[in-house]
């Protein structure tokens, strides 16, 4: 088995970019289509709405109701209970690539989901 290459990249620094670049995975991981976002200005190679934090998840973290390091902890719990983490690395590589970049719509680029998906599938590697 492969070891990826994975980083994060906000949605709106990919609008219009060209797309995946060789050996490139670009999956969107937010179980919401962004805002104002167009489909056809944003390339990807999949949209996995699976990995993305459940939905009660999400709205108690946006609504303060958890700090960010209550909702890395349930959120890694849903990773590990869901296989679907591991799934999306799986893909990637089967896909052929080396490069598995975590897409994202979060305003805040250091405390978002996409940054504990790629610590959780990177402390899996």
């Amino acid at each position: 088995m492969s070891i990826l290459d994975i980083s994060c990249a906000r949605v709106r620094d990919l609008l219009d970019d060209g797309g995946p670049a060789p050996g490139e995975h670009r999956a969107l991981v937010d179980r919401l289509w962004p805002r104002g976002v167009r489909k056809d200005r944003l390339a990807l190679t999949e949209w996995t709405k699976d990995v993305a934090p459940s939905t009660e998840l999400r709205r108690a973290f946006h609504h303060d109701e958890l700090s960010f390091e209550q909702f890395s902890a349930q959120y890694r719990e849903e990773l590990t209970a869901s296989g679907e983490a591991e799934a999306l690395a799986e893909r990637a590589r089967n896909a052929g690539a080396d490069h598995l970049v975590i897409v994202y719509a979060a305003r805040d680029p250091e405390r978002n989901h996409a940054r504990v998906l790629a610590t959780h599938l990177t402390s899996r590697a």
